[in-house]
C-alpha cells in the first residue's frame, strides 16, 4: 500500500487536489495537524471534487501519534535531499507499506525529522532558483515515480468508463 502523509496542510486546494490523486491512484492519506483549515472547507471539497467520498483517509493530532501506530518504509520529500526519488528502490520494500511524507507548504517538514531520517530524503529536481514546486504536483511526481517501480499495482491501463475502444470507435 502506497500512503502519502501530509505534515501539517496549510491550502486547502492543495490537499483537495491530492485527495482526488490519492483516490484515483488507490493511495492511503494520513493528515497531521494543525492543518491550515477544516476538512469540511469548501476550496478543499471544490478541490477534490467528489472524489473525496471514496478516499481512504485518517487524520491524526500530531506526528508522534501518527508515525507511532504506522509501520513501513518511510520516504521524506524535502528540499534538503540529495537524491531524487527515482533513485530509491521501491520493489525493496518486502511488501511493507510505502510512505510518501511532505511537509507543509510554508516551512516544510520539522528538521528534526528530516535530520533524523536523511538517508529517505529525497529532493525532486528542479532549476537551482527554484525553491520548490506545488505540493500537489510534488505528491502526484512521486506517488507516480513509485507506481511505476511497482508497475502499477491494482490500476487499470485502459480506459473503462467509456469503453477501451472509445477513440477507435469514435466519428
Amino acid at each position: 500500500m502506497i500512503n502519502v502523509v501530509l505534515y501539517e496542510p496549510e491550502i486547502p486546494q492543495n490537499t483537495g487536489n491530492i485527495m482526488r490523486t490519492c483516490m484515483a491512484m488507490n493511495c492511503k492519506l494520513h493528515l497531521i495537524e494543525p492543518m491550515g483549515f477544516k476538512i469540511t472547507d469548501k476550496s478543499l471539497k471544490r478541490a477534490g471534487m467528489d472524489y473525496v467520498k471514496e478516499l481512504d483517509y485518517r487524520i491524526y493530532p500530531d506526528w508522534k501519534t501518527f508515525f507511532s501506530s504506522h509501520q513501513g518504509s518511510y520516504y521524506y520529500i524535502t528540499r534538503y535531499g540529495e537524491k531524487n526519488p527515482s533513485q530509491f528502490d521501491y520493489t525493496k520494500d518486502d511488501g511493507q507499506d510505502i510512505y510518501l511524507v511532505f511537509g507543509k507548504e510554508s516551512t516544510g517538514i520539522d528538521k528534526h525529522i528530516l535530520k533524523d531520517n536523511y538517508d529517505r530524503c529525497a529532493r525532486i529536481p528542479m532549476v537551482k532558483d527554484a525553491r520548490s514546486l506545488n505540493l500537489s504536483n510534488c505528491v502526484a511526481i512521486c506517488v507516480y515515480e513509485v507506481l511505476s517501480q511497482l508497475r502499477f499495482p491494482d490500476l487499470s491501463a485502459t480506459e473503462v468508463i467509456k469503453g477501451q475502444d472509445f477513440l477507435k470507435n469514435y466519428e
